[in-house]
């Protein structure tokens, strides 16, 4: 036995046989999807304790750790891998918004914590839990009952997880300027132990990831076996022929740096990526991972012990947590605090209004990027051409469209926000383009959630149309519908392309009864 495992399991019965212990884990449990932890490995799912007696059963089982869902439900027991969405939301009571800071200095993750605690006070959320996460990291937690139950006729409980997603998102962007204030005086050693340079996007001015392109060989083979992958992890050295089972040999190894908000590397694109640019993430920068928000996703439940440190869990005050010390979470001294404050009934509703509308435009800009406009060859054509709606037929979509109205299994998020600007451009109403819409998601396998489209249709409806993306723009390849026809490859937009037939139809009519009146003179 490894010594972090022996030091654990000595301390885990003495420790969670303590019954203030056992009563919190076991009421800060309630509604919530439950899993224990064995050292390495989790237990089964979904699980739930119906007594205090059963988290000690567990425990003398070999659990060390236990671990709960960040959403409520009415019975956690019915949950089932493979539940579509609206099956899920039928079970969801409510969700908390968790806040997961988790840096390799502890330092930086006391600071990080009290910007996010600042920024949340000065919009209003001031019930909020604070707790230790077992090793260098904190949790903070936004009880579901300080957010309402619907906006705009949305229930906030199914909207899990792109909302409390967009919170998390738009806490961190207000949080960045007072986390830099706050590590000023931690600046200076932080620069000489790990320096602030990185490779950076010049698209989005986020940090790339580093990657390898990487040719093994196999030379046992009769006919040598050679194998060229990228793989962003050094793994690579063991991996084995296919053929003979022979660990390959490295013929050559390239270094490449991969954005994966813009999907862009340096393969293709070099010049788009800058060693020598100065980090501008903050959080990034320092390893401060606070947006882990996915559906049945787990959090340590507060006062459980951590793995790696055989340390409790434990509760802070926001006043505690300047001068926390990691000795506070001896497990033999640990004092019961209560993490889930009550709330004023609809204290988060404003942050999350402004959460929302934060990350719609942020979804804009990331579509936008990928959008290329020849203004004078869409815009401005565009412009001359624009025709009543009433003379617009489906008949004259563009095959990328029709193929997406088709249904679709994967990327319908990307697909929505391409059919939403595509119809408004075309200058549908809004009530048209809602029906369209749904008529759509009818089609699509799974369903998109009736909550996350009503907010998209909302949110869309208090800003102006944008084009959608041209035909030569990656996210049709992406989303599997890239299909061209002659008309497509003459114009270089999706609203030009239908524009062009309407205007085509009109000059036909118009023509058409041109000849009728000239024929009926000469008659007469």
């Amino acid at each position: 036995m490894e010594k972090k495992e022996e030091r654990i399991r000595n301390i885990s019965l003495t420790y969670y046989s303590r019954k203030d212990v056992l009563d919190y884990i076991y009421k800060f449990s309630k509604d919530r999807e439950v899993v224990p932890r064995y050292f390495e490995g989790f237990g089964k799912r979904p699980d739930s304790f119906q007594y205090p007696s059963d988290i000690l059963a567990l425990v003398k089982k070999g659990a060390t750790s236990f671990h709960c869902s960040e959403e409520l439900w009415s019975d956690p027991l019915k949950i089932a891998t493979g539940m579509n969405p609206e099956e899920l939301n039928a079970l969801r009571k409510g969700w908390d918004v968790l806040i997961d800071i988790d840096c390799p200095w502890i330092d930086y993750s006391k600071k990080a914590a009290l910007s996010i605690i600042k920024a949340l006070e000065y919009k209003g959320v001031k019930n909020i839990g604070i707790k230790f996460s077992g090793s260098k990291g904190f949790h903070i937690i936004i009880p579901w009952e300080a957010f309402p139950e619907e906006i705009d006729g949305i229930n906030t409980s199914d909207m899990f997880p792109e909302w409390p997603r967009a919170i998390v998102n738009y806490i961190k962007e207000i949080s960045r300027p007072i986390l830099k204030d706050l590590i000023k005086d931690l600046e200076d050693d932080f620069k000489n132990e790990k320096g602030f340079t990185g490779i950076k996007c010049e698209s989005c001015n986020n940090l790339a990831d580093e990657n390898f392109l990487i040719t093994l060989r196999c030379g046992r083979c009769h006919i040598p076996y050679i194998e060229t992958f990228k793989s962003s992890s050094l793994d690579y050295k063991k991996k084995k022929c296919p053929n003979c089972l022979n660990v390959m040999d490295e013929i050559s190894k390239k270094k490449f740096f991969v954005c994966y908000k813009c999907y862009l590397d340096s393969l293709k694109d070099p010049s788009n990526f800058n060693e020598e640019i100065i980090a501008t993430d903050i959080f990034k920068i320092l390893g401060l991972d606070v947006l882990l928000v996915s559906s049945r996703h787990l959090f340590r439940i507060p006062y459980s012990l951590h793995e790696k440190t055989a340390l409790a869990s434990v509760v802070l005050d926001k006043d505690e947590l300047k001068n926390f010390d990691i000795k506070y979470a001896d497990p033999l001294n640990v004092k019961i605090n209560e993490f889930y404050p009550i709330p004023k009934k609809g204290e988060a509703k404003n942050i999350l209004i402004q959460a929302i509308d934060f990350q719609k435009s942020e979804d804009v800009k990331e579509e936008g990027k990928r959008v290329t406009f020849d203004k004078d060859n869409i815009k401005e054509k565009i412009k001359l051409e624009n025709v009543p709606v009433e003379r617009i037929k489906e008949e004259f979509y563009p095959p990328v469209i029709n193929k997406i109205l088709l249904g679709m299994n994967d990327g319908k998020k990307r697909a929505l926000f391409i059919l939403i600007n595509f119809f408004k451009s075309l200058g549908y109403s809004l009530e048209d383009v809602e029906k369209k819409i749904n008529d759509w998601n009818k089609k699509n396998n799974p369903l998109l959630k009736k909550g996350y489209i009503d907010a998209q249709l909302l949110w869309h409806s208090k800003h102006k149309a944008v084009l959608p993306p041209n035909f030569d723009n990656e996210i049709y390849k992406g989303i599997g519908v890239f299909e061209l026809d002659d008309l497509s490859m003459k114009v270089k937009n999706p609203v030009a392309y239908v524009t062009r037939k309407a205007r085509s139809e009109m000059r036909r009519v118009l023509s058409k009864k041109s000849k009728g009146k000239s024929s009926r003179r000469k008659n007469f």
